[in-house]
């Protein structure tokens, strides 16, 4: 379970950031270099790189150097946990306001009946 936690935590955090989120809409288009990754944001390499360790430490993205050139790729199966997460959450609070519904229904019909 706390693997699982640590997993959904580092992907949360990863995504809480809103260069790193452009960096994964971007690489959803394709694949892309660092430099072309880098070309939107003003800031210097070194901060953006530190963005990009991110992604790759939490297995969002994973990279390639050919030459000189290093290549950042998405890893969309790494989004599941999160999904599956959030999936959950759904069903869960879905069922509960179906609890409520209900609830309020039967309490309506109960003041009803007794006016």
């Amino acid at each position: 379970m706390t693997n699982y936690s640590e997993s959904l935590d580092s992907l949360f955090q990863a995504l809480a950031d809103p260069t790193r989120r452009t960096v994964i809409e971007r690489l959803s288009l394709g694949p892309a270099s660092v430099s072309e990754l880098a070309e939107p944001f003003d800031m210097a390499l070194p901060s953006f790189l530190q963005h990009l360790k991110v992604l790759e430490q939490c297995g969002l993205v994973t990279s390639q150097k050919v030459g000189r050139v290093r290549t950042y790729q998405l890893v969309p199966e790494a989004l599941n946990l999160m999904r599956h997460w959030l999936q959950n959450q759904q069903t869960v609070w879905t069922r509960r306001l179906d609890q409520l519904d209900s609830y309020l229904l039967e309490l309506a019909k109960q003041e009803k009946q007794n006016e």
